[in-house]
């Protein structure tokens, strides 16, 4: 598995190449937020860390663009949460 998650904006999702499939978050996006709705693990790979890799990755696109998150996704809320380096980035 990489560690590399891209921006695929055609399909509105980060993604994370896994062995078992991609792992992904779906967003939209304004000018200044992108509202990350869900993300998803492929369910082998569930409770093994992708998911913190894919909401870390999404996240320091994210940063990088210079926007704000609204962390719609549970999953991401809960993320930023237990991570408050990330903290700054939600509007």
């Amino acid at each position: 598995m990489t560690d590399t998650v891209r921006d695929n904006p055609d399909r509105n999702r980060f993604e994370l190449a896994t062995p078992a499939g991609t792992a992904f978050a779906s967003y939209r996006r304004d000018d200044y937020t992108v509202s990350i709705m869900h993300t998803e693990v492929p369910r082998a790979l569930e409770g093994r860390g992708v998911g913190s890799k894919l909401v870390a990755g999404t996240l320091d696109h994210i940063r990088a663009e210079g926007r704000k998150v609204v962390p719609l996704c549970s999953f991401v809320r809960y993320f930023i949460n237990t991570h408050p380096d990330y903290a700054d980035l939600v509007k």
